[in-house]
């Protein structure tokens, strides 16, 4: 293969929330009713080629799993859940997150199905899990300059939800 297919395509949304090691984007290939195979096989190439080795996926369905193996990513799939299902969920999510990054030579990326409130909110959460911000409302902000959107109610739920369940701080290293 060659020229710009042989290379892939960087996933919509893609964004560094800890650099070189924690993105974020949509679900390759795209969202429901606008998700393309061969767009999804070009951001997986993508993903593979720029050292990724693994991808966590918060969707309800197992969209892309078979994909995922296929391009030879490892992967978790952890679904998000509803509100009331949050507080047995995150910790899973946030504990998986950090035992890969505990790894150095680990490169990992997360999504949801749209690069959206929820998995803003799930990124907030986990920079005030790993103890990389030590408030609700810096980490808002942080994950708000970082992305360039602004964080609303579903985002800040999660959140919120991180905080009440006592998840702020639980997963940071001694310093």
């Amino acid at each position: 293969m060659r020229g710009r297919w042989a290379q892939g395509l960087e996933p919509r949304g893609f964004t560094w929330v800890i650099k070189d090691r924690l993105a974020a984007s949509e679900r390759p290939g795209g969202f429901a009713r606008n998700h393309r195979k061969v767009r999804r096989q070009e951001e997986l190439i993508w993903l593979a080629g720029n050292g990724f080795t693994h991808v966590l996926s918060l969707l309800e369905s197992p969209h892309n799993l078979h994909a995922y193996d296929e391009a030879k990513i490892a992967y978790e799939h952890l679904p998000l859940g509803r509100r009331d299902e949050w507080s047995s969920r995150l910790p899973v999510v946030y504990s998986t997150l950090k035992s890969w990054l505990d790894d150095p030579s680990e490169r990992v990326l997360i999504h949801h199905e749209e690069f959206g409130e929820r998995l803003l909110g799930v990124l907030a959460g986990y920079l005030l899990f790993a103890g990389v911000v030590d408030d609700g409302s810096h980490t808002i902000v942080l994950i708000e300059k970082l992305t360039g959107r602004q964080l609303g109610a579903p985002g800040r739920e999660v959140v919120a939800a991180t905080i009440d369940e006592g998840l702020a701080g639980a997963g940071a290293t001694a310093r």
